[in-house]
């Protein structure tokens, strides 16, 4: 999987996520479907399918939430594309350091528990995520990673993901 700490990469990255014209488009029922699953089986009260661009992270599906998008910089969504993890899970917002200051935990909508799946192109490009969040403390369990990243699977596959839709420097 291809990680964004490398400014190349993350020029890629944006590129790729780009040349998806998915960003600002309207709400899919396909979309809306996954998010919804997701709150169900985890028993969370928010659910987002967000991709990650330049200044924001943008939420194509949203169970939960009422915001359209936030800054990247106070994103968790960041943290799980940055990552090489298969999901970035933070039990605890509130005892993290990375995060006990952010305005998404100190205010609306309080986030505590965050647990998120990459969304992975064919070339290992991560655009966003599929993730869950709830307003008190969890554990994450190996099942329950295993079914978020098959929820995550097939928000590639709606997304497109099973064949390449756009150009690279080598194609």
């Amino acid at each position: 999987m291809q990680n964004s700490n490398n400014s190349n990469d993350e020029k890629a990255r944006l590129e790729v996520l780009k040349s998806y014209e998915i960003l600002d488009s309207p709400t899919e029922d396909d979309y809306n479907s996954l998010t919804f699953l997701a709150s169900e089986i985890f028993n969370t009260p928010i659910s987002l399918i967000s991709l990650v661009d330049e200044e924001r992270q943008w939420f194509k599906s949203k169970i939960g939430l009422n915001l359209s998008e936030t800054d990247r910089d106070i994103s968790f969504c960041t943290h799980t594309i940055d990552t090489s993890e298969d999901v970035y899970v933070v039990e605890d917002a509130r005892k993290n350091p990375m995060f006990q200051n952010n305005p998404l935990v100190t205010g609306k909508p309080h986030i505590v528990f965050y647990a998120g799946a990459p969304l992975i192109n064919p070339d290992g490009y991560v655009i966003g995520t599929l993730c869950v969040i709830d307003t008190k403390e969890r554990s994450f369990s190996n099942q329950e990673a295993d079914q978020l990243k098959i929820l995550a699977n097939q928000s590639n596959e709606i997304i497109g993901f099973t064949e390449k839709k756009y150009k690279t420097e080598n194609s």
